[in-house]
Formats: C-alpha cells, structure tokens, sequence
C-alpha cells in the first residue's frame, strides 16, 4: 500500500453539550443506584435462602432422629410384643397339658369310683352267714378297727428246745443265767444256753382288695360229700347254657362250706354272679345256690417290729445223747425244780440235731389275758 493510503479513520465525535453530559451522569447514576438495589436484594434473597435451607436441615437431622428413635421404639416393642406372644403359647401349652392331666386324673377318679362301686357291690353281695354278736356295743364316735391275732411260725434248727413257762418272772430268772447244767443221772450232764425267743410281729397291715375276673364264690350248698359236691359244681358251671365255661379248678373251704370255682377264661364270672342265684342239680334235686364275686386281697402295706416272748426261752447246743421223749422229759424235769431257778412249765418242745421242726406262736389279745385273770381269780377263791 501506497503511503498514500496510510491514514487514520478516527471519527471525532460530535462535542455533546454540558447539560447532555449532566443528564447522562444523572441517568447512569440512577442506573447505578438501581443495580445497588437489586445487589442489595439479591443478598437479601441470598441470605433468607441460606437461613431457609439451615432451618430445613435442622428439621430434616430432628426428624432423622425421631425416625431412628421411633425404629428403635418399634423395634423395643415388637420384641416385648413377640416376648409376651412367647409368654401367651407357654401358658398355651401349659394350659392344654393341663387340661389333659386333669380329664386323664378325672378319668383314673371316674375309674376309681366305679371300682369303689363295684367293691361296694361285693361287699353288699358277701355270703350269707349266721354270727353271733359278743361284743359290746360303742358310741357313734368310735372307728371301726380290726382285730388280727398273729400266728408266727418260729423255725427249730436241730439240738435246740422251746419252754413256756406260766410266769414271766420264772423266764427272766432263767434268761438271767445264760448257762445251765442239766443232770441227766448216772452221772451225766449236759450244758445248754437260754436265750430269749424274739418274734416279728406285725404292728401295720393294709390289705387292698379285688375283685378276680376268674373266680366266683358259691354259697348256700346243702351238706354232703365234699368230692361230689365239687364234681357236680364243675360240671354244671362247666355248660355254657347254664353261662358258665371251662373250669380250671374247684376247691371247697370247709370252714365256711363255700366252693371257690376258677374259670380259664376272664369274661365268665361276671356275668354268673350278676345272676346271683343258679338252679343247680345237687342230691339229686335242684338247688338254689349263691354265686357272689370272689376277692383277692393284697397286702400293700407292712409294717412289723421284733418282740420279746415274756415266758418262753429258748434252749441252744442240746447233744444227741438219748431219745427224744426222754431227754425232752429230762429238761422238762429240770427246769420245773425251783432250785435251778425254773417254776411251773405250760408247753415244751424239743428238736433234736438233724431234725427241722416249726413250732407256732398265737398272740394272747388283752380280754384273752383279762378273761384268764378272771378264772384265775375265780379258781383261787374257790380253793
């Protein structure tokens, strides 16, 4: 390019005048105060929002709080509320356990009652037999009680002898001398010890009683042979038309003239001594006789204590050297003399070695003891 063309293109604007300048200074301060304004009011803004957004969370961590403690609370009750469902099915099951232990104890009671009624039965249906009352009459106060008298069957081992004196004194003085010296004549003597007899005596018994499903009780039978009488039982119970069935054994029981008759099977008795009464060809002629349900007794309780004999001792260490009779009479003979300490002798028994012999102990009641006083007394005024 030509220097020439090396020329400015500045364009000088047109001078304004004082008054133009004055109303643009005037109109941009105006513009200016105006965005102070609005600077000012956006601050404004700016800070309202940052109070509003602190005071949101504020409220947004309160209420994060309450949640976690209302999932806390929720989660506290909902296990005291699965503890107490817990609680609910034990007493549940409890409960139920309950309630079968008490039909299966109503049932054993309900059990119970008809075996109570079924023992009332028989023991309203017992045979008939005729007592004689001797006793004495007592106060509606007074408890029935059982008078047992014990029979106690005493083993003898060999070379051994029983004396029962008639006073307890002449026992004591002999027991007092555990040595004596037998004077047997020709010069021969023997030694025998006395020791006191001690006996197991019942002091408790308790009998529980049953009803047997195989057995019956017949009474109400006339006088005759045993034997037959038992053969024309059995065959009579034996038919089924008279209800009967296979008999297993008949056995009379002479003391009370009854037949006890067992069944093979279980369902017979029952029904024969719900008939009670039976025709049956006896004598050749029909009679009527008693069927009554036959009991068993059990002992359920027994209770017993060692008791001393007051006048009988025993003899130990008694040689083989003469007969039975005669050295029995020899003992005999000594322990009678009052100078050997002995007195009068109600029973003796000697056993000699090798031999096995029981001999029986009958308890002597207390109006036994007092009616033998009595005669005593009676005999002694008579003399």
């Amino acid at each position: 390019m030509s220097s020439e063309e090396d020329f400015s293109l500045v364009v000088t604007p047109a001078e304004k005048s004082l008054e133009e300048v004055l109303a643009s200074i005037s109109v941009y301060k105006k513009k200016h105060e105006q965005l102070l304004q609005e600077q000012k009011d956006l601050i404004a803004s700016r800070d309202d929002r940052r109070s509003l957004a602190q005071d949101f969370r504020r409220r947004t961590q309160k209420l994060t709080k309450d949640i976690e403690l209302d999932k806390c609370r929720y989660a506290e009750q909902l296990e005291r509320e699965k503890a107490k469902l817990d609680a609910l099915k034990q007493d549940e099951t409890e409960l139920i356990q309950q309630i079968m232990y008490v039909k299966e104890a109503q049932i054993e009671e309900d059990s119970q009652i008809a075996h109570l009624k079924e023992q009332t039965d028989v023991f309203a249906s017992v045979p008939e037999r005729n007592v004689v009352f001797k006793g004495a009459t007592g106060g509606p106060g007074n408890t029935p009680v059982f008078d047992m008298e014990p029979r106690i069957v005493y083993p003898m081992i060999g070379g051994t002898a029983l004396i029962t004196f008639e006073e307890e004194v002449v026992a004591k003085k002999i027991l007092g001398m555990p040595e004596h010296q037998v004077d047997l004549g020709q010069d021969c003597r023997i030694t025998v010890e006395a020791r006191p007899v001690e006996l197991m005596m019942p002091r408790v018994v308790e009998i529980s009683s049953e009803v047997c499903p195989q057995r019956i009780l017949i009474s109400n039978l006339p006088k005759m042979d045993s034997e037959r009488l038992l053969d024309q039982l059995e065959i009579h119970f034996s038919k089924s038309k008279n209800g009967g069935g296979e008999v297993d054994s008949c056995e009379i029981m002479s003391d009370s003239w009854t037949v006890v008759l067992t069944f093979v099977n279980n369902n017979i008795a029952k029904g024969l001594t719900d008939k009670e009464f039976h025709e049956v060809k006896l004598k050749n002629t029909k009679h009527r006789v008693r069927v009554t349900p036959f009991v068993n007794g059990n002992i359920t309780n027994l209770e017993t204590h060692m008791s001393v004999c007051p006048r009988t001792v025993l003899l130990t260490g008694i040689p083989d050297v003469m007969d039975q009779e005669n050295l029995q009479d020899m003992l005999e003979i000594h322990f009678q003399k009052s100078s050997n300490g002995g007195g009068e002798i109600e029973a003796i028994l000697y056993n000699p070695p090798g031999q096995e012999v029981s001999s029986l102990f009958k308890a002597i009641s207390q109006k036994e003891e007092e009616e033998e006083e009595e005669e005593d007394g009676e005999e002694e005024e008579e003399e």
